[in-house]
């Protein structure tokens, strides 16, 4: 007897219109994110000469968005919030808590805040001396606008490391079986232009008018932050019709998330491989953009405006060409493939800021060292976050994100302070911050290449003996739907 089958239901995701209407929502609140958590980045020297902080202050400032998610383990609760609650919740929560710090950050720094009473409450607030054992953001001497400004600023880290891994598990509930890495793509590159909007952006917005006010640039960001919280709201509206549509497949599940599935997540070969290649590939990019430009200063003998004027092709870069791979991934596969050829391109680039430029002084050779790093922050990310529903059960999802970020915030807190103690202990008597030599910094960044190669080296070993699929297209065939739909009632029927 011949055995007939009902095709699937068409859900809201199954029309592109609605997938990437979206996606839109979800990366513009991200985009509107990342220009806020680098909106004082090119401010060092206002911030300096308005409200004394010097680079300490500044440097304690900057460590202190990422220190709640690492020593309070706020990002874990955040993946656990997430796997119970769900990507709309999680969500709205993380863009009101991203609204909240960033309104304390640009309060801290107005006028109305200089000889408040809060402001006088902040002087005698965590008054730690500066040694080894302070981990905090705060010590004694520091600024009471610098002080509030870091409470705003781990707040708002709290929210904006909670819409990561939000945003990457709603990606996943639109995308997945479709265009799941060139929207991962499309979004990384939005929230990369954020960058290139502020280095901009922010100076004009300071030094507008006949005064210098750093308080207007953190203004348009909160407004920004604001808009985000509103796309966080409206992506809600078509998140619940989704689910409503899914109904007993939807992403809510009666199943409760228990603190012991962390040990699933934990005890997974294939997923430490992952997370230790996430942590080693970002702290050779992040904390590099922290020092690259007084690198090439140094390297090249330009003005840090000039200097920028050669990073700057990073960002735009890297948010061109990630799409275009995250197309290929999920129309040809090859996912960890493409994570070894980034840590490859990774491993010459640093390894071009180490030995070769320093010989050279060639601005040549420091944009196409910059172009392969672009290159290479396209490689890794737009292969490295797909590849986590296919080796995580989508119950555990929003909580391998969180480990996996919570792994990452580690070296991104660690790594900056572990390259100026190298810089400094490479460069004894040195006080001109343009006469310092980088080759060991960059051999150090170029040491995590090597350990992230190796990683990559090991990931697809194991996949092509575990078959995780990782070097197989995210997009799934009609005719392999067919199959599997086909396969499911055969085998009901036996």
């Amino acid at each position: 007897m011949a055995t007939t089958t009902t095709a699937p239901k068409e859900l809201l995701r199954d029309k592109s219109w609605a997938r990437w209407t979206a996606l839109v929502l979800l990366a513009s609140a991200m985009f509107f994110a990342y220009i806020f958590m680098d909106i004082l980045s090119p401010l060092q020297e206002y911030l300096q000469s308005t409200k004394g902080w010097d680079p300490m202050a500044y440097g304690r400032f900057a460590g202190s968005e990422t220190f709640l998610n690492v020593f309070v383990f706020f990002l874990i609760f955040a993946g656990i919030i997430l796997d119970k609650m769900g990507v709309r919740f999680t969500a709205i929560l993380s863009g009101g808590v991203m609204l909240i710090g960033g309104f304390i950050n640009y309060y801290a720094l107005t006028d109305s805040f200089q000889g408040s009473s809060l402001a006088q409450a902040m002087d005698h607030f965590v008054n730690l001396p500066d040694t080894w054992w302070n981990i905090t953001p705060f010590y004694k001497g520091m600024p009471a606008s610098a002080k509030l400004s870091a409470i705003g600023f781990m707040i708002f880290g709290c929210g904006v490391e909670m819409a990561g891994i939000t945003v990457s598990r709603g990606i996943v509930k639109w995308f997945a079986g479709k265009e799941m890495a060139l929207a991962m793509g499309v979004e990384m590159a939005l929230a990369r232009m954020g960058v290139a909007v502020v280095v901009l952006g922010s100076p004009f917005l300071a030094t507008l008018g006949d005064n210098i006010n750093v308080s207007r640039p953190l203004a348009a960001g909160v407004l920004l932050l604001l808009i985000g919280f509103i796309s966080f709201v409206t992506y809600s509206f078509m998140d619940k019709k989704l689910e409503n549509e899914m109904g007993s497949n939807g992403e809510e599940k009666d199943d409760p998330f228990k603190i012991s599935d962390l040990g699933l997540i934990l005890s997974s070969k294939v997923f430490w491989l992952v997370a230790l290649l996430c942590v080693l590939y970002y702290s050779a990019i992040f904390p590099f953009q922290k020092y690259a430009i007084n690198m090439l200063q140094c390297n090249l003998g330009v003005t840090a405006q000039q200097a920028g004027y050669v990073f700057f092709v990073f960002p735009f870069g890297a948010a061109a060409i990630t799409p275009i791979l995250g197309n290929y991934l999920d129309r040809k596969g090859k996912g960890a493939t493409m994570l070894i050829l980034g840590a490859i391109l990774m491993i010459a680039c640093h390894l071009t800021f180490a030995l070769i430029l320093p010989a050279t002084h060639s601005a040549i050779i420091a944009y196409t060292a910059i172009i392969l790093l672009g290159i290479s922050f396209s490689l890794v990310p737009a292969s490295l976050w797909p590849s986590v529903p296919k080796l995580v059960d989508n119950r555990l999802l929003g909580s391998a994100y969180a480990v996996i970020f919570w792994i990452q915030n580690i070296g991104l807190y660690a790594f900056p302070m572990i390259i100026g103690a190298v810089l400094a202990a490479t460069n004894p008597g040195v006080d001109n911050p343009m006469e310092y030599n980088y080759t060991v910094p960059m051999l150090v960044f170029a040491s995590l290449g090597i350990l992230a190669l190796f990683i990559g080296i090991a990931l697809k070993a194991l996949d092509a003996k575990k078959h995780y699929g990782l070097e197989l297209p995210n997009i799934v065939s009609k005719d392999t739907k067919e199959s599997e739909l086909e396969a499911e009632v055969i085998a009901a029927e036996e």
